[in-house]
Order: C-alpha cells, then structure tokens, then sequence
C-alpha cells in the first residue's frame, strides 16, 4: 500500500488488507485499521520528497555521530552531562543543517 501511487489507492488497499485478515488475525487486522492511517500521510508530502523520506540515512547518521563524540568521553558524572554534550551534538547538526544544501528543497519542481 505505501507503494501506492496516491493515498486514495493507499487507503482502498489498507482496507482490502484489513478485510483479508480479518478472519485468520482479528487482531492484527484492529491494528491495522487502528495504526496504519497515520503512516499514509507520507502520501500529502510531494511526490519528489517520498524517497527522501522512505530513508533512515539522515537518523542513523545523526545517531553515529552522537555514539562518536559520547565515546571519546566514555564515562559521566550525571545523566546531566550526557544530555549537555549530546544536545551539544545536536545544536551542531542542526546549525549544518540550516545552513549547508537541503536534504529537502522547500520548494517542490514545477513538471515540465
């Protein structure tokens, strides 16, 4: 269904799902119908921007460079000063960020 080619299509296919479980895995098929929904507004985002998002590149990068910095520290104090250096950590990224190329254009290109 998250292949589908909008989220009218999406949401047609979530409830052939839902009716094809029903029977063998009521359960799931409550979850589905509970949960899935939320996870089909990736279809209101502009279709150049999907593949992007499909992606956890940006998060495990982001998570290896904490790892890599919460290392050479190796032990803390607190729980206090763990969190300084990783929001210290974060604050960086972000400023990057804001400043270097855009994993995502603000703007969404016109078809031709």
């Amino acid at each position: 269904m998250f292949n589908a080619a909008n989220r009218v299509e999406a949401e047609r296919l979530l409830e052939l799902m839902v009716k094809k479980y029903h029977p063998l895995a009521p359960k799931l098929a409550r979850w589905l119908e509970e949960n899935v929904p939320e996870g089909l507004t990736v279809f209101d985002v502009p279709v150049e921007h999907r593949r992007r998002l499909w992606t956890n590149n940006g998060l495990e990068r982001l998570n290896r460079e904490i790892k890599r910095r919460t290392r050479v520290a190796t032990l803390f104090p607190n729980e206090a000063s763990l969190l300084r250096l990783a929001t210290a950590v974060l604050m960086e990224v972000d400023e990057k960020w804001q400043t270097e190329k855009r994993y995502l254009s603000k703007t969404t290109p016109q078809p031709a």
